[in-house]
């Protein structure tokens, strides 16, 4: 096989590995030197063939062979003398080879976002765990990892900004609505939710929802709890 030879790629295997990883589109994209619409467009299967298979597999932590459906296991990275490999059945990251990664553990709330919502058990944060890259983080944040959630967006409330099954980065050292009109993560009588918020003059809150059918809500300021503002999302926006 030469360099310049095309390669068949699974458009959904890419689009799982993306979504698992927390990267975006765009960001794939740059570290592989193309541009955004050629990942959307093996995603979706308009292109299926690609000339840089091995270096897409490399950033996705995951095997040519996975991608392009001739193998089920999804592989992960391991560090070996400096240099990447792949193994079928890794034994488990410590946080020194996860830094060799450039990865960063976040921690998930546990919440319902949207139109509904789900009580909180005393604000706590489930121990569910995904690994960002820094460097993508580091474009929003620069809160310290302990200080960053996770949400999954459930419902559409805030539909087109955030889609269902949107993954949403909240800051957790923001407490105070010193933003108006900006993406922030609260709960509202125990129920938590990601919302547009304008802080009014008489100490209420305006709850905005991007759905033009869900109108507004307000609440006071004993009412309202701000778990955080929400400093990026990923997937389906």
């Amino acid at each position: 096989m030469t360099a310049a030879e095309n390669y068949s790629i699974r458009g959904n295997r890419l689009a799982k590995r993306l979504d698992e990883i927390g990267m975006s589109q765009a960001e794939l994209a740059r570290r592989i030197g193309i541009k955004q619409p050629s990942i959307a467009a093996l995603i979706s299967g308009k292109s299926q063939t690609t000339r840089h298979l091995h270096r897409i597999a490399r950033e996705l932590q995951t095997t040519p062979e996975f991608l392009t459906g001739e193998d089920d296991d999804v592989g992960m990275p391991a560090i070996a003398d400096g240099r990447r490999s792949f193994r079928a059945q890794p034994p488990p990251l410590d946080e020194h080879a996860l830094a060799e990664l450039g990865l960063i553990g976040v921690k998930e709330v546990d919440l319902t976002l949207g139109a509904g919502g789900t009580y909180l058990d005393d604000r706590a944060v489930a121990e569910t765990r995904r690994y960002f890259h820094k460097d993508w983080l580091r474009e929003f944040t620069d809160a310290p990892p302990d200080m960053l959630v996770f949400a999954r967006v459930k419902g559409d409330s805030m539909k087109p900004t955030l889609l269902d099954g949107a993954i949403v980065i909240i800051d957790l050292r923001r407490k105070r609505i010193n933003e108006q009109n900006e993406v922030w993560s609260v709960a509202v009588a125990d129920i938590g939710m990601v919302k547009r918020i304008w802080a009014n003059p008489d100490g209420s809150y305006k709850i905005n929802s991007d759905n033009p059918a869900v109108g507004p809500e307000t609440a006071h300021d004993d009412e309202m709890y701000v778990i955080g503002r929400v400093v990026a999302s990923i997937g389906k926006h």
